[in-house]
């Protein structure tokens, strides 16, 4: 019996129908599992010098790199390498990009000029 191309093209129609409504529901799956409302950005998707200009913003005074670490851990829920913040904001200060130091290990956000 001959294949009818009518039936052909159904079945390949469905064949995709069906792929694309399994993304779908695995993407909606996705989403629920993290907490976020679909297309949500996640707050992990924040870097780490991101994370301590948000700190030392907030704070509004300098502060020692122990503390700024601390508050990230509370605030973010990220744990930071000591060594490697330390230079990442080491870095900016350098280039004048938000933070300066005030101090051994001590740093502060620097303040927001107009524009």
């Amino acid at each position: 019996m001959p294949n009818n191309p009518r039936d052909d093209l159904i079945d390949i129609l469905e064949a995709v129908s069906r792929a694309q409504l399994n993304t779908l529901r695995r993407l909606r799956r996705s989403a629920r599992q993290a907490g976020l409302p679909v297309g949500a950005k996640s707050p992990k998707s924040m870097s780490q010098v991101d994370m301590a200009y948000d700190i030392l913003r907030g704070a509004g005074r300098p502060m020692h790199i122990s503390d700024i670490m601390s508050l990230v851990a509370k605030r973010h829920g990220v744990t930071l390498d000591r060594e490697s913040i330390v230079s990442a904001i080491t870095k900016r200060v350098a280039r004048k990009d938000r933070f300066m130091r005030t101090g051994p290990n001590m740093f502060s956000a620097l303040p927001e000029i107009e524009r």
